[in-house]
């Protein structure tokens, strides 16, 4: 469960949820009861069907996941929060990671095998990696930029 502090401080980052102007329909359920249930399922590991009835029902939180997916909403906060961390100089970029999922290792393979999907990195995943090198790429050249007029102010 997220506390109050948390949910302030990433409430800002998802889409209020819309009503019919009519005002008929189900009502939507909060975006904080469906970002507990994501980050139940993505803390248990479990599926979806398999939420607690304390959260909205599995489909519910994977329909939103995926909307907000689409629309740039995990994008944003990562790149809020790598600046955030950057500004407060709570990361080392010069730091690097690798991933090695489609590295084939079985002993005496002669051939590279296609990974099953299931084996494939996410969306997610590859989203967010995008997002941090941006903003590593940013900082850097900003850096650089900075640098450079620091060299031709002294000439």
């Amino acid at each position: 469960m997220l506390t109050a502090k948390q949910w302030l401080r990433i409430e800002g980052f998802f889409p209020k949820p819309k009503r019919r102007r009519d005002g008929r329909g189900r009502p939507w359920v909060s975006n904080r009861s469906c970002v507990e249930g994501i980050l139940w399922v993505l803390r248990n590991g479990a599926p979806w069907r398999e939420l607690p009835k304390q959260y909205p029902s599995g489909s519910t939180c994977w329909r939103r996941l995926r909307a907000w997916e689409e629309q740039g909403v995990w994008r944003k906060a990562w790149q809020q929060l790598l600046a955030e961390m950057d500004r407060r100089q709570l990361l080392d970029w010069n730091e690097a990671f690798l991933d090695a999922t489609f590295i084939v290792a079985k002993k005496g393979a002669l051939e590279w095998a296609k990974p099953c999907a299931a084996r494939a990195q996410s969306a997610f995943w590859w989203s967010m990696a995008r997002d941090f090198l941006w903003e590593f790429n940013s900082r850097a050249l900003s850096r650089r930029s900075t640098n450079l007029r620091k060299a031709r102010s002294r000439k």
